[in-house]
């Protein structure tokens, strides 16, 4: 018997093997059958082939994977752990191999309702998995924003829009020592903020062998446990350390009747890298599409004739994997037999990317608040708009060291906020999340692992202030209006799902937004250049606007803009045609499935907003539908593992119409946790495998 499968109540997988290696292959074979659907989407997406059944609307993101060569630089960073880390290769293998002994007698519904059979994956695949899941993490598109902004309203712009926007993924973390629990030991607690998925992007999975036994949040398709974990005797977390790692260079390209050519720092042409691929299209004609690579990197955009509008444009990439060849494998199995602190902090010396600020503790008192990643060491043009390959300076030179931070009153928090890593960032998310959660914690001087989903679950908006104050000041407005107002001002800014008036304040801010938008000086910036489609969300106006607006509203002269008048016509506006409901009625759960849902099923509202510690991102002036939210919550508790908890927004299983397809969703709509269950003796046996 190489590996036995237990299942909680809630249907989470707890595997026990007799090695890692069987462990993997258990676990690999666990995801395919709970997630069999889910993993071949994100393989076909990795490979940028998603378009062959999800039909033209996954094609843009196909073309980039295609031209970032994602797949390329998976099986390059695959080779070289290979050579470099023969054993985390092997454990690697395993895996794979137990996600293609479950693929083979899976019978997801996807699979009858688009005609795809289950693929097979390579040793390779997982790395290309991560590697597409996190290949626009850091925004590198925002370079391509301050340019535009730049170009329409000159470079004080940049920091005026400079703000945690809507294609940035982020989290809430904390960290608390034992000095300040109940127990005397750590905790460890927050909630990874991501595009909310059905399936989920996070597993809960339970790892155990004789070398460790780990709970954690696994990523699908990808061994091991690695950016939240508890072996019992050391907890780590992770949020977004909002680093800049990955730069855009404007290239010069000219055909020769060789191929392509570069112009490079030296002056001279180069030889690039060329080919063409075949993008298949479910109901239309295949796409072809031209593969470039120079000396900096891969064209993601343009080419020797430009962009798709005749702009004459082309942009490479250069991100460290492709650099390196190494995407950080080599760090996971030493977080699955870490024992210390110590030990989580030697494996993430091997992380590469994202880069993350990370939490950890363990049963002796030990803590560890650091950044983990690979940041270059380039020119600070780099880190803000595209910079031109054909000039010198923009090389990169090295790497920076990983910054490492201490706690404050026994307490750390992490919210993407500027903090450790702020030397090695450009934008950050506003303080409110952060602030939130340091100034609760510091209201109680012992806490236990019970008192964290209150923590969690808190929608205090801090960022309500700036338009409530241009609102406090208005006068001479309509009877309607006035009352709207006074209303407003009464309002205790909790964007809870049963309040009406926190519907209100939603309704005027995104009035306001609106009219900003279409303010003479602005409304010039809502034509974004003709770059693919799947960087548009970070060239849009109304949503950089949206998350943008507690500066606007706050700038001393925004490029003559009135922002009284614009708060009093948005403010009349709403009293003319007043909410209906409450927030929880337009602010519902908008998950993103590949394809269409046909349950019929209502999707829940939801509490909270982007600035919240309950971040539940609407896009104001746009749409209060939250695609963005808590992908997980989780409490790591040192003293206990089994008081710890957590929680995913569906449920374990990918597979719809199983028990454990959406159980979880009250819990995680009411701010509860499901209990970390480690005692096999308490858990359903189901296979012997």
């Amino acid at each position: 018997m190489s590996a036995e499968t237990y299942r909680d109540a809630w249907g989470i997988p707890h595997l026990r093997a007799a090695t890692a290696g069987e462990l993997a292959r258990a676990q690999g074979r666990v995801t395919a059958r709970d997630r069999a659907w889910q993993l071949e989407v994100e393989r076909h997406r990795a490979q940028g082939t998603s378009a062959s059944f999800l039909g033209p609307g996954a094609l843009s993101w196909d073309r980039l994977a295609r031209r970032a060569r994602l797949a390329d630089t998976a099986r390059r960073c695959f080779a070289a752990l290979e050579d470099e880390d023969p054993e985390t290769a092997a454990w690697v293998r395993e895996y794979t191999d137990g996600v293609n002994e479950g693929l083979a007698a899976c019978d997801a519904p996807e699979f009858a309702r688009t005609g795809l059979a289950p693929g097979r994956w390579e040793p390779w695949t997982p790395l290309a998995v991560w590697l597409a899941t996190h290949i626009l993490f850091a925004g590198f598109p925002a370079k391509l924003w301050r340019e535009h902004i730049t170009a329409h309203l000159g470079p004080d712009a940049v920091a005026l829009f400079a703000t945690d926007g809507p294609g940035t993924a982020g989290s809430n973390g904390w960290l608390v020592s034992g000095e300040r629990t109940v127990t005397g030991h750590a905790i460890v607690a927050g909630d990874p903020h991501r595009f909310i998925e059905e399936p989920g992007v996070y597993q809960q999975i339970h790892l155990s062998c004789p070398e460790f036994d780990v709970v954690g949040l696994a990523v699908p398709g990808v061994p091991g446990i690695a950016h939240f974990g508890h072996t019992g005797t050391v907890a780590w977390a992770i949020t977004n350390a909002m680093a800049d790692y990955q730069d855009l260079y404007r290239e010069r390209l000219r055909r020769t009747g060789a191929g392509v050519e570069a112009l490079g720092p030296d002056g001279t042409w180069h030889r690039a890298a060329r080919h063409t691929e075949t993008i298949h299209v479910a109901g239309e004609d295949s796409v072809e599409v031209e593969v470039i690579e120079t000396d900096r990197g891969p064209v993601i955009a343009g080419g020797p004739e430009g962009l798709d509008d005749g702009t004459p444009a082309a942009l490479s990439l250069r991100y460290p994997p492709r650099v390196t060849a190494d995407l950080g494998f080599g760090a996971l199995l030493p977080l699955l037999r870490a024992r210390r602190v110590a030990d989580v902090d030697r494996a993430l010396d091997a992380w590469a990317e994202p880069v993350n600020v990370v939490q950890a503790a363990d049963t002796e008192g030990g803590l560890l608040h650091r950044v983990a990643g690979r940041v270059p060491v380039r020119a600070t043009a780099n880190r803000l708009r595209p910079v031109p390959a054909w000039e010198p300076g923009h090389e990169w030179t090295g790497w920076h060291t990983p910054p490492r931070a201490g706690l404050t009153d026994g307490v750390a928090v992490m919210a993407n906020q500027r903090g450790p890593a702020t030397p090695l960032g450009v934008e950050f998310a506003p303080p409110h999340r952060a602030d939130r959660i340091a100034a609760l914690l510091a209201g109680k001087e012992r806490w236990s692992a019970a008192d964290m989903p209150a923590l969690h679950t808190d929608t205090h908006l801090a960022s309500a202030g700036p338009l409530l104050d241009l609102v406090t000041a208005l006068d001479g407005l309509s009877p309607g209006a006035a009352a709207l107002r006074d209303r407003l001002l009464a309002w205790d800014r909790h964007m809870d799902a049963d309040s009406a008036d926190a519907a209100t304040y939603a309704a005027v801010r995104g009035a306001v937004v609106r009219h900003l938008a279409a303010h003479p000086a602005l409304a010039p910036a809502a034509v974004p250049p003709a770059y693919p489609e799947v960087l548009q969300p970070w060239l849009a106006l109304v949503p950089r606007i949206a998350y943008a607006l507690e500066h606007l509203l706050r700038a001393e002269d925004p490029y003559g803009i009135d922002r009284a008048e614009a708060v009093r016509a948005a403010l009349e506006e709403v009293a003319a045609e007043p909410p209906a409901g409450t927030w929880g009625d337009t602010h519902r759960l908008a998950p993103w499935r590949a394809l269409p849902d046909t349950s019929g099923s209502p999707e829940p509202g939801l509490s909270g907003d982007h600035d919240c510690v309950l971040c539940t991102s609407a896009v104001p002036g746009l749409t209060d539908r939250a695609a963005r939210g808590p992908a997980a919550r989780y409490v790591w508790d040192l003293a206990d593992r089994r008081r710890s908890g957590w929680v995913v927004p569906h449920g374990a299983s990918g597979v719809p119409g199983s028990p454990h397809h959406r159980d979880q969703q009250p819990l995680w709509l009411g701010g509860e946790l499901a209990p970390v269950v480690t005692d096999f003796d308490r858990l359903t046996k189901e296979t012997d495998d």
